[in-house]
């Protein structure tokens, strides 16, 4: 599972002539709003994995004599892993449209006039940069994995096939995804790191704020 934002409230301040912290909040909101899609993929993307597992089981406790049942749950396991490619797509345009928008911080970051929460802001946006490069990452490392899925799947469908060959290919698989596990933990761990900086910045501002 990765980690979300936790979502921070302004409830006061002046409406008429924003500063430029609350016009950074602003920003900084609507990032949480363009990521929805991203939040709204993991449950999806988790279910299509565990299904999928539980067709690879399947299909390993079957002989070759069964080749026809291989064949129909191997397909069926191909249609997952396409599910999840889509999935992961719609997950990674969401990433990209709140990069977009939380790039829009830049030049109100040079507008602060203190220096502490100049160099506060800073701290925050290169954070969450790094958190964008960290998926980046992640999304190529996972459409990799997918593609070895794939060629394991294609693979049973072979009535030749034999151990080695999917010793071979599980080893590919295994490495990947545990490349996957890491840099996801990275993830998480940068996105954890932004919201403790984004609620301290909010702080140092003055804004009264309440953490739903």
């Amino acid at each position: 599972t990765i980690l979300f934002f936790s979502i921070l409230f302004l409830i006061s301040g002046c409406l008429n002539q924003k500063t430029t912290p609350e016009k950074m909040y602003e920003v900084m909101e609507k990032v949480v709003v363009a990521e929805n899609t991203f939040k709204d993929q993991q449950d999806p993307l988790v279910e299509a994995e565990k299904k999928e597992k539980a067709l690879y089981d399947q299909i390993i406790t079957l002989g070759m004599k069964e080749h026809d049942k291989i064949l129909e749950l191997s397909n069926e396991a191909l249609s997952l892993v396409e599910e999840r490619k889509k999935l992961m797509g719609l997950e990674t345009e969401s990433i990209q449209k709140s990069e977009d928008v939380f790039k829009e911080l830049a030049p109100y970051i040079k507008d602060l006039k203190e220096d502490s929460l100049k160099k506060d802001a800073q701290k925050l946006y290169d954070s969450m940069i790094e958190r964008y490069r960290l998926h980046n990452q992640l999304q190529k490392a996972y459409l990799q994995a997918v593609e070895y899925d794939k060629e394991l799947y294609e693979l049973f469908k072979n009535k030749e096939l034999t151990i080695e060959q999917i010793e071979n290919q599980l080893n590919k698989i295994n490495k990947m995804y545990e490349e996957i596990y890491q840099i996801n933990e990275q993830f998480n761990g940068q996105t954890e790191k932004y919201n403790k900086l984004k609620l301290a910045f909010y702080q140092e501002a003055g804004f009264k704020i309440v953490n739903e």
